[in-house]
């Protein structure tokens, strides 16, 4: 495995827990529209990928319509689901131990950056990290590739020869493929063995402690 010295972060699902905030959001926003949703764990594939679309596809809304949702959406979790959160245990000590290595830490994030710093200091995370991107309330950066290179235009230090985006969905293989960046694949998270092995990612981490050891050491499975 490269040595590699910039590790770009994905948040949720990757660092934090966000399974309750989320779904608690989308629900809220859908209610709007008279949709309820028995079972949150029917919400749970959309930990991580853009909402507009998922408002469109998987509940029949126009685009004007999923705008509003997710203005709806951001209602609920500005107020409350992002508190509604937690990190993954062994983070904290992670992001610690590869900073003393020398590792530069960057964010990369789907979620609009105002959100993202709040949580990462909410935690007492956001002093490991060098540099934080994420989308915009705009949505001027809704993929994980227009996040990623909005990050290494920013810090253009960064390449595929020193770099790895580490997440837990097949949204950040892409991303990172598409910026010609090698992946980790964390399997604690939302994604699935399956998602990443489809999009050719090599290196997996079914645990905090592994993904320590993957980074830190080089130890691949």
């Amino acid at each position: 495995m490269k040595g590699y010295t910039h590790l770009l972060f994905d948040l949720d699902g990757t660092l934090t827990d966000p399974a309750l905030g989320i779904t608690n959001s989308i629900m809220y926003a859908l209610k709007k529209f008279g949709i309820e949703v028995k079972d949150r764990k029917e919400l749970y594939c959309l930990i991580g990928p853009p909402l507009i679309p998922a408002f469109e596809n998987m509940w029949g809304l126009s685009h004007e319509d999923a705008v509003l949702a997710l203005e709806y959406y951001r209602e609920y979790f500005s107020a409350n689901g992002i508190f509604e959160n937690r990190l993954y245990e062994g983070i904290d000590d992670l992001l610690s131990s590869l900073c003393k290595e020398g590792k530069k830490l960057y964010l990369a994030t789907s979620k609009p950056e105002e959100y993202a710093k709040k949580i990462l200091e909410y935690f007492k995370i956001d002093r490991y990290f060098t540099f934080i991107a994420g989308n915009t309330l705009t949505e001027s950066r809704p993929s994980k590739l227009a996040v990623l290179e909005y990050l290494m235009q920013t810090v253009p230090e960064i390449n595929g020869d020193n770099a790895v985006m580490i997440g837990d969905t097949k949204y950040d293989a892409i991303g990172a493929r598409e910026a010609c960046l090698d992946c980790i694949g964390v399997l604690y998270g939302y994604g699935s063995p399956e998602d990443f092995e489809a999009e050719g990612v090599k290196i997996t981490a079914r645990s905090v402690a592994e993904l320590k050891a993957i980074l830190l050491r080089g130890d691949v499975k």
